[in-house]
């Protein structure tokens, strides 16, 4: 390594607390002056103070009104898959939904000392998503020195905040699911990853390359606690592979750590193959697909023009894509952003699997990316400063104006959006106004059916309304049956049970993902309802409730 990037990296091989030390901000000898100057104040920014200000900004941005909207159905299967015995939670992940269960042993946890408030059940996905705002910050920090930027604390910084203000974010720090915590350890991998490969670079005998190991074994444990949150994204590993190779770097170390992360995942791989049948709703991609995506990665249409050319910006930062023989900031972000994605969506025309909260792991590397196009925008803007002549305090203001001026725009854009986020219209269901109406009108013999059996997840987000209604579709219970919703009765029992009931509640989809097909039992529900007349329906977001009396 002949850069001064490289060398600060080389300089600094141990845990990421020692990352961020004073002689990495040195300025670049590539910088213009102007942009120097204008980006001084930040080479004195403590590294510590670089990580916490993101993890802060995601704690006050995500934890705003975090009980606020709704839990939905995937937030129910939660529930339902964690407030189970251990024991069982393994005998549901042999018959379905094997993929979440580590989740599920996790939430069992956090239910038992929590319970199932909707600020109980977001907690750990808010404290991730804080993690992995102040991992991205060094992660950034770390890539911007061996890069060559000017005040790549600075530039981490704002690679930590552009995560933190992306709404998708927010989403997901406000959701009881995996993928703020798939998140969370994508970064850790990369930032692993990055500083295994740093101290392999900077080892200059064999006892020193010998140590590096530790590194990469964290990096095998970070990969496999990936895969474990979710199972496609461990296609991070493949954007790895490619980054070294463009790179040119020794990819036998991490070969073998990817070999053990593959080991490991065996069994959820396995488990889980034979259970595809629960992607049965994904639908093959189109271009309104692709759209969702950039939108959403931006944060909002507007903003795609921006985010794209920052993001471009970003490439072409330092030492770009150069392929000099290390690990840089481009070369890092660029095939953690777009592999992932597409290879789900090409693999989606033979058989859809892809679902956007499936990629939402790779938006701390378009972070990194526009993170670095803003700097990089500073020392382009202060190099034309320099150019027509312009020096002191007026060239150091007009090198950070278009910087500035975009960061303005894009946080009074992404207000709106923050803030419809967070409204009950933001998730598909509003299983607590569901909840609501039966709480209100239900009385003492009333019973209750789902239309089709999916539709009982309704239940179980706030089941406490629905413990008084008999289900007269029950058969088997869902810890009995090793299933996230139970299992039906046979026709014969469901009519038997409905032969009394004198009032009958109705719960369906208004627009199902599948088409549901008709179940004996629902035969024996129709039936029933022929002998009744409608007393009121209500349309809840995705859910069309019904009361019928005999």
């Amino acid at each position: 390594m002949q850069s001064r990037g490289a060398d600060a990296v080389a300089e600094q091989p141990g845990p990421p607390g020692d990352q961020l030390g004073p002689a990495s901000e040195q300025p670049s000898v590539a910088s213009p002056a102007a942009a120097s100057e204008a980006l001084g104040w930040a080479r004195r920014l403590p590294g510590w103070l670089a990580i916490l200000v993101p993890v802060l900004a995601e704690l006050a941005v995500g934890g705003y009104r975090i009980a606020g909207p709704s839990l939905w159905r995937d937030e129910a299967a939660t529930i339902s898959g964690s407030q189970r015995p251990p024991s069982a939670i393994f005998a549901l992940m042999r018959h379905q939904d094997a993929v979440h269960g580590p989740y599920y042993l996790l939430m069992h946890v956090v239910i038992a000392i929590g319970g199932t408030s909707e600020t109980a059940l977001r907690l750990p996905s808010l404290a991730a998503m804080c993690l992995a705002a102040g991992l991205t910050a060094a992660l950034g920090s770390r890539l911007a020195r061996a890069s060559d930027l000017p005040a790549p604390r600075l530039t981490g910084m704002l690679a930590g905040l552009a995560l933190v203000v992306v709404p998708l974010t927010t989403r997901y720090a406000q959701e009881a699911r995996p993928y703020a915590l798939t998140s969370l350890f994508a970064v850790l991998a990369t930032y692993l990853l990055v500083l295994a490969d740093g101290a392999g670079a900077a080892a200059s005998n064999g006892a020193v390359r010998g140590r590096r190991w530790p590194w990469w074994v964290a990096y095998s444990a970070a990969l496999t606690l990936t895969g474990l949150f979710s199972l496609f994204a461990v296609l991070i590993a493949v954007a790895h592979g490619a980054s070294m190779l463009l790179a040119r770097r020794p990819v036998r170390a991490w070969l073998a750590a990817c070999v053990a992360t593959a080991v490991a995942l065996a069994p959820v791989a396995v488990l889980s193959s034979g259970q595809s049948a629960q992607l049965n709703w994904v639908r093959r991609p189109d271009p309104s697909t692709v759209a969702s995506l950039l939108r959403d990665f931006a944060g909002t249409s507007l903003l795609i023009p921006v985010a794209t050319l920052l993001a471009l910006l970003g490439c072409a930062a330092g030492r770009g894509i150069r392929r000099e023989g290390q690990l840089t900031l481009a070369l890092t972000a660029l095939p953690w952003l777009t592999v992932p994605p597409f290879a789900l969506l090409a693999a989606s025309f033979a058989h859809p699997v892809y679902v956007e909260r499936y990629v939402v792991f790779c938006i701390p590397a378009l972070s990194l990316l526009v993170a670095a196009g803003l700097t990089w925008l500073a020392v382009l803007t202060g190099r034309a400063v320099a150019a027509r002549g312009l020096t002191g305090r007026r060239a150091v203001t007009a090198a950070v104006v278009p910087s500035a001026v975009l960061v303005v725009v894009a946080a009074a854009t992404l207000a709106g959006p923050q803030h419809q986020i967070r409204l009950a219209t933001a998730r598909v269901d509003n299983l607590r106004a569901v909840a609501a109406v039966i709480a209100a009108r239900e009385r003492p013999g009333d019973a209750i059916a789902y239309l089709p059996w999916d539709a009982s997840v309704v239940a179980m987000a706030y089941p406490r309304p629905f413990r008084p209604l008999r289900n007269v579709e029950l058969g088997s219970s869902p810890v009995a049956s090793s299933t996230l919703r139970g299992l039906p009765a046979g026709r014969g029992m469901v009519a038997a049970r409905l032969s009394g009931a004198r009032r009958l509640w109705t719960v369906q989809w208004a627009q199902p993902l599948v088409s549901p097909g008709r179940a004996p039992a629902d035969a024996a529900v129709a039936r029933a309802l022929t002998r009744m007349h409608l007393v009121d329906r209500w349309r809840i977001a995705s859910v069309v409730l019904s009361l019928y009396s005999a």
